[in-house]
């Protein structure tokens, strides 16, 4: 599964996130093609191939001296029948999990969930076109299979969510309280239900974004919901 948040609502956003589409299904044609799977080298692959932000400035003929950067948070990952989900994050929210049993979201240990900063604001400093395309600063090496972070769902019921940005940024507490209500209201529901919940509940957070004077923070949302049987 991929998630993709393009900044912005424009021309430029829009030629990342179909960039960032278009590479991953190129190279995930060619790689089950070859193997009849995804291997580890698929991944390294991917990121190797995902300038996409700093490219897609560059084909609409950025000018170098816009101190503008459009970039992208992305997160891909992969999902065994066992409960393991495996994943590569560049600035994107990290996933929650909901245990069913004890009714909340599990705290996951921070050295089990990578983070690479998002997409166009660094280039690998060993990438052989590194000079082509504009980046803030170097990063010392390209993604590799030891940057896969891993989660599991241990029990039935248990659920992970994933989000973008306009849903939750990750990081407020109280908002993490309301979507664990949430969660907790549907978890017995199917997967498309709970996900529908928690989009209804975006969405009413947003009208009263709008009646206190905070619609500029309001932003595209996206949900994604696996359930473990």
């Amino acid at each position: 599964m991929l998630l993709v948040d393009a900044q912005g609502h424009g021309l430029i956003s829009a030629k990342i996130a179909s960039t960032v589409h278009d590479t991953f299904h190129a190279l995930m044609l060619v790689e089950l093609d070859r193997y009849g799977k995804t291997t580890p080298g698929f991944l390294k692959k991917s990121i190797c191939g995902l300038r996409s932000p700093v490219t897609a400035r560059n084909a609409l003929g950025r000018d170098p001296n816009d101190s503008a950067r459009e970039i992208a948070t992305m997160l891909y990952g992969e999902m065994r029948p066992e409960g393991l989900f495996r994943f590569v994050n560049f600035g994107h929210p990290p996933p929650l999990v909901f245990s069913n049993e004890f009714g909340k979201f599990m705290e996951i240990g921070q050295a089990r969930m990578v983070q690479f900063p998002p997409l166009g604001l660094e280039i690998p400093e060993d990438h052989p076109d590194r000079n082509k395309y504009f980046s803030i600063s170097l990063r010392k090496r390209q993604v590799n299979s030891s940057d896969v972070a891993e989660i599991t769902l241990m029990s039935p019921g248990d659920v992970l969510f994933l989000y973008t940005d306009g849903v939750y940024d990750g990081n407020d507490d109280e908002e993490r309280s309301q979507l664990e209500r949430v969660m907790r209201n549907h978890k017995d529901r199917p997967a498309r239900e709970v996900c529908n919940a928690l989009l209804d509940y975006a969405v009413t957070r947003d009208e009263r974004l709008q009646q206190i004077g905070e619609a500029d923070v309001i932003d595209d949302k996206t949900v994604f919901v696996i359930k473990r049987r």
